[in-house]
This record gives structure tokens, C-alpha cells and sequence, in this order.
């Protein structure tokens, strides 16, 4: 086993030179402050928000992936529910009208293979959830029509005859 580099916090250029050798594009804004990396996997965007400072400035012990989705009309009921008793290391929640994934990494006393294999799992758990949200959505619908299409019971059929 090979000696790997432990490091104790990662800074947003640290990342996002990790994000562009796994050949992702990406922009580093700053809002109020607070720098986030911004970027997307498959036309899927994604976000990169930095979480509690580390003692180095500029740098951060753990990071959060988040991709926020709008929602557009009624979500089906369960579907962040269903999502996070069957996934692991992703959970989903609805935030106004925002249908939000997101996983936390933490950089503290890991490896750069460690935070490399972190970003290939949120790559595959946002390809999942797209999946999930289609497949979700279609039998949602189909419990729907298979209820209107049920036949509506004549109430003379079910009177006793006299």
C-alpha cells in the first residue's frame, strides 16, 4: 500500500482544480462572502458550497454538492421520503420550491484519492436521482389514471332487490 498524503482542510481552488482534471467546468462565484463553486455533470448543474473554516485562511475542514431542481407544479408524496430510506450518502429535501440534493464531504484527514472518489459517487448519485425523479414521476401518474380509471360503482347494482 502506498503512502498517501493526508491533508486537514481544501480550499475552493484546491477543488476546483480536482473538479476540472475530472474534466468539469467550473466558475467560483462569491456571494455575501461566501465563495461557491458552480458546475455540472451531464447538464445537470450542481453547486459546491464550503462549510465550517479550517485554522488556514481560505480554506475549509468539510464541503457540501448540492443540486437544487425548481419544482414545477405538485411533487408526489414520498418522493424525498422514498429517496432517502432506499440512497445512501445523498439526501433529498424540498426547500420552498426547490427540490434539493445534497451530500457532505468532509476534507479533514483524508486523502486527494479520497475527496477524487467522493466527487465519482455524487456524480453517480446525480445521475441516479434524475432516473429516480423520472421513473418516480411515471408510476406516480400511472397510480393516478389507474384510480380515475376504476369504475365507479352503480349504486343500483348494489341494492338489494325487494
Amino acid at each position: 500500500m502506498s503512502d498517501v498524503q493526508l491533508i486537514t482542510s481544501v480550499t475552493p481552488q484546491a477543488l476546483t482544480e480536482l473538479l476540472q482534471e475530472a474534466g468539469y467546468r467550473v466558475n467560483q462565484t462569491e456571494q455575501n462572502g461566501i465563495v461557491q463553486l458552480l458546475s455540472a455533470s451531464q447538464g445537470i448543474g450542481f453547486a459546491v458550497r464550503f462549510g465550517n473554516p479550517a485554522a488556514e485562511q481560505g480554506a475549509y475542514v468539510d464541503f457540501t454538492y448540492s443540486c437544487a431542481l425548481r419544482v414545477q407544479g405538485e411533487l408526489p408524496d414520498g418522493l424525498a421520503q422514498v429517496w432517502n430510506a432506499s440512497r445512501r450518502f445523498a439526501r433529498l429535501s424540498l426547500q420552498g420550491e426547490f427540490l434539493l440534493m445534497e451530500m457532505d464531504v468532509v476534507a479533514a484527514g483524508v486523502g486527494a484519492p479520497y475527496l477524487r472518489n467522493q466527487l465519482e459517487l455524487w456524480d453517480r448519485l446525480l445521475q441516479e436521482f434524475i432516473v429516480y425523479l423520472r421513473e418516480y414521476s411515471q408510476q406516480a401518474a400511472q397510480l393516478q389514471a389507474q384510480a380515475e380509471a376504476a369504475p365507479a360503482v352503480d349504486a343500483r347494482e348494489e341494492a338489494p332487490a325487494l
